[in-house]
């Protein structure tokens, strides 16, 4: 007896008796032979209820359980099938390990721990098995961490983004907490059906509790919003206004250099040289701030101020636009509405179409100014997704991708076994 608990304690085996261990010298892996305990036996392995059985299944059955020092080791077992009144014949209950999964619990909370915090070589060849196998069983234990845990209970301030993981313009949704800083949901795709799915998971009641919610100028979005949580007040990204300015400021550096290109003459047609030149060179200094600048980059500057009377004054829209945003609260307020002013009156066209645009969004980025959110939180959040991309790469489904991303940024991650979770 004493001896089926030191073996039940290694192997991790609860609810169950050990009845033998033996060594399997043709497969060379340790097979323990146990059943469940008393208590745990005749339930359905769905939904955990009693159940009468149905038959002897397909015989016994073998689950992979965690090294015993460098030897393999197994569970073998008996799996009957019984009959549950909700789900119908189904296999028995094992309390090992998970419904349907060939490994123990102890073993998929191994592989998921070192999942998220280890690289994709160490997960494999420690524990011996494919990369493929992991994200099944990431999958597994996300699912069941998520049905354990409301990563949605109690949110005021949200952040929705989309995020690219893979050629093709496949896209991940993304809602992050600005409360917590945690990921709270990822459903794949885009557009208003995938954020409609958040919002039925979320359910009206809370919905209807979200005070902000951050986003770039998406149309999707802001409908979606508008139509599930009319009261929140929806802040638009600085940082995405701001690179409106400048695209629209690159776009104005490009007619200077073609216009710059053609009066060179017609010997020298086709190459880049002079005045032409200096203006692709300066590309890099338009678009940093003037904190960043380097002394050669302000001589650029200064050079287009002298020669290039438009495009300076496109840069300076630029810096002014980004000053909004710097100041923030009413002064901020006040610094855009000189703005607007000042682009309706520049006489370059893409600043004024600019101007139309974001008078167009000026609920949102005056909320912005207010309340002081933006995507910078979500940003940080699309990149670690986007490294966890490349580390999930040869995952059979979209599933396994986002349960990694719930299970490494959204707070609650698995536990070691045989770990105290407190």
């Amino acid at each position: 007896m004493r001896s089926a608990r030191v073996w039940g304690a290694l192997l991790g085996v609860e609810q169950a008796v050990v009845e033998g261990v033996e060594y399997d010298e043709d497969e060379r892996v340790l097979v323990a032979r146990v059943r469940p305990a008393r208590r745990a036996v005749g339930r359905c392995g769905l939904c955990l209820a009693r159940a009468r059985r149905y038959d002897g299944g397909h015989g016994r059955r073998r689950w992979r359980t965690l090294d015993v020092g460098v030897v393999r080791a197994v569970l073998e077992a008996e799996a009957p099938r019984v009959s549950c009144r909700r789900h119908g014949v189904v296999v028995a209950h094992v309390p090992w390990a998970r419904h349907g999964a060939g490994h123990t619990r102890a073993f998929d909370e191994q592989v998921a721990w070192l999942a998220v915090r280890t690289s994709r070589t160490a997960v494999t060849e420690l524990m011996r098995v494919a990369w493929r196998t992991v994200g099944a069983i990431i999958a597994r234990v996300g699912a069941e961490l998520d049905a354990a845990v409301d990563r949605l209970a109690g949110l005021r301030r949200i952040g929705i983004d989309e995020v690219s993981y893979k050629r093709g313009h496949r896209y991940l949704t993304v809602v992050i907490d600005h409360d917590t800083g945690r990921l709270v949901w990822a459903g794949p795709g885009q557009g208003r059906g995938v954020l409609r799915g958040f919002f039925d998971a979320l359910g009206a009641e809370r919905a209807a509790a979200l005070t902000h919610v951050s986003a770039d100028a998406a149309a999707w979005i802001a409908e979606v919003v508008a139509e599930r949580a009319p009261q929140a007040v929806r802040c638009a990204d600085p940082f995405h206004v701001v690179a409106w300015a400048s695209q629209a400021l690159d776009q104005v550096r490009r007619q200077a250099w073609n216009a710059a290109r053609g009066a060179l003459s017609r010997r020298t047609a086709g190459r880049a040289g002079g005045p032409a030149q200096a203006i692709a060179r300066a590309r890099y200094a338009l678009w940093k701030n003037p904190e960043n600048l380097t002394g050669r980059q302000r001589e650029q500057l200064a050079w287009i101020a002298k020669t290039d009377s438009r495009l300076h004054r496109a840069y300076l829209l630029k810096e002014g636009l980004r000053h909004v945003f710097a100041v923030k609260g009413e002064a901020g307020r006040q610094a855009l509405d000189r703005w607007i002013g000042w682009a309706r009156r520049c006489r370059i066209p893409a600043f004024v179409q600019l101007q139309r645009r974001i008078t167009r969004h000026r609920q949102a980025i005056e909320a912005s100014l207010e309340h002081g959110l933006s995507q910078g939180l979500i940003e940080s959040t699309n990149t670690k997704i986007r490294l966890l991309t490349r580390i999930a790469f040869g995952f059979r489904s979209t599933d396994a991708l986002i349960a990694l991303a719930m299970l490494s940024l959204g707070g609650h991650q698995p536990v070691l076994p045989g770990r105290n979770t407190g």
